[in-house]
């Protein structure tokens, strides 16, 4: 069997929020479901066209079937409106540590493959039974609700010149963490098409959204014979754009099996440390250093390993998950809880609370790094990155039947 040897995005016909009276988008979008909180939810929840009525479906009794009826409803009544084949575009407007940024992402439907094929690039593990559960709801919706995020090499000038001038305003609001969402729609046949021919010979990196991807797969591979199955809806961001910004995941460990001077003595044989005063300079220093270790007794530790040949061990997310959280804590035995959080304030608040044993920080990640890792086949653990700020849901969705 002949393998893909490109990278196929298309323009689609999307549904899209028609909005009505005294609505807003606001009232349409949200966050991907799963990293909505529970007050959060039933905010959005209480908004009868939210996103959130479909991707998480208020009554599980319900679940999945009655999402679909739901999305026919709003179809039928007008809430959603079907556009002609186009491709859209997201601009993310940010504070990004004091800093404004903009990120532009292209909206369309990308034709999913397996990765072996060599186009479609990941770069962390993901967790089957999130797979199971989105699966499931897409077999019953056939319709893609929520966007994977991609980064590819990026367009010409010349085009990223034409769609700035055939972009057509759709929505525009800034939701409560400060960041502008503005989305527009590009329907002019000569630069969709322009779009879907510069993107065949450039390859995808999955940056957010694994689990959507690797779940959109399997259901093509139920459907061999419906094309319009084979796609998932991507939103593709350049690597070169100046909003493309990565902020590490760091954990917090919980165990009643380690003390906190048996962690620190096990560290100091495995790691060039240096012990510090406090979390502020451990903040200032944290650069020159692989990882910052504050533990529940209120010692601070600046660690880093010296790594072999092997480019796994270069990456601080591996090294911890290997050397800290399965040698020393032995999380891969059950005799540790891990979390995570991409917030150094959420974090230092927990920890100053003594709700963990330990909080590991880590520095922002390398795009370098994660494409060179990715176009060798290595896989990162999980939450090795935080790319901020999310993709949201609910401006337009990619229905297959």
């Amino acid at each position: 069997m002949s393998r893909c040897t490109m990278v196929t995005f298309l323009p689609f016909k999307g549904y899209r929020p028609s909005l009505k009276g005294d609505e807003s988008i606001e009232d349409r979008v949200s966050p991907p479901y799963d990293v909505i909180s529970g007050d959060y939810l039933n905010e959005l929840q209480n908004k009868p066209h939210n996103v959130t009525r479909l991707t998480l479906m208020p009554d599980p009794d319900k679940r999945y079937k009655g999402s679909r009826e739901q999305l026919e409803s709003w179809i039928e009544d007008g809430a959603l409106v079907q556009d002609d084949d186009s491709f859209y575009l997201y601009k993310q407007t940010f504070d990004d540590h004091g800093v404004t940024k903009v990120r532009t992402g292209f909206v369309g439907r990308l034709k999913t493959e397996r990765y072996d094929d060599g186009n479609i690039i990941p770069h962390e593990e993901t967790f089957s039974k999130v797979k199971a559960d989105r699966l499931n709801l897409l077999r019953d919706m056939e319709t893609h609700l929520e966007s994977i995020f991609g980064i590819f090499e990026g367009f010409s000038k010349d085009l990223n010149d034409a769609i700035a001038k055939a972009a057509v305003p759709l929505y525009s609001f800034k939701d409560d963490a400060g960041v502008t969402h503005e989305y527009f729609r590009i329907s002019d046949k000569d630069i969709t098409d322009r779009i879907s021919k510069e993107l065949t010979d450039q390859k995808m990196l999955i940056a957010d959204g694994h689990h959507r991807y690797e779940t959109a797969l399997n259901y093509s591979l139920e459907n061999p014979d419906d094309e319009m199955k084979s796609y998932v809806l991507a939103t593709l961001v350049a690597s070169d754009d100046g909003g493309l910004v990565i902020w590490p995941t760091h954990r917090l460990v919980k165990s009643d099996e380690i003390s906190d001077k048996s962690v620190i003595s096990k560290v100091q044989k495995r790691f060039e440390t240096k012990e510090v005063d406090s979390a502020d300079e451990m903040m200032s220093e944290l650069k020159d250093w692989e990882m910052g270790l504050m533990f529940r007794s209120g010692r601070y530790i600046l660690a880093r390993y010296n790594s072999g040949d092997d480019p796994m061990w270069s990456l601080d997310t591996y090294v911890l998950q290997e050397l800290i959280l399965k040698d020393i804590y032995k999380s891969d035995e059950d005799k540790a809880t891990i979390a995570y959080d991409a917030e150094y304030p959420s974090v230092k608040k927990k920890m100053d609370n003594k709700e963990y044993d330990l909080a590991v920080i880590l520095n922002d990640p390398s795009l370098d790094t994660i494409w060179k890792l990715s176009m060798i086949g290595k896989r990162m653990p999980k939450k090795t990155t935080f790319f901020f700020p999310k993709i949201w849901s609910g401006f337009v969705f990619y229905k297959m039947a």
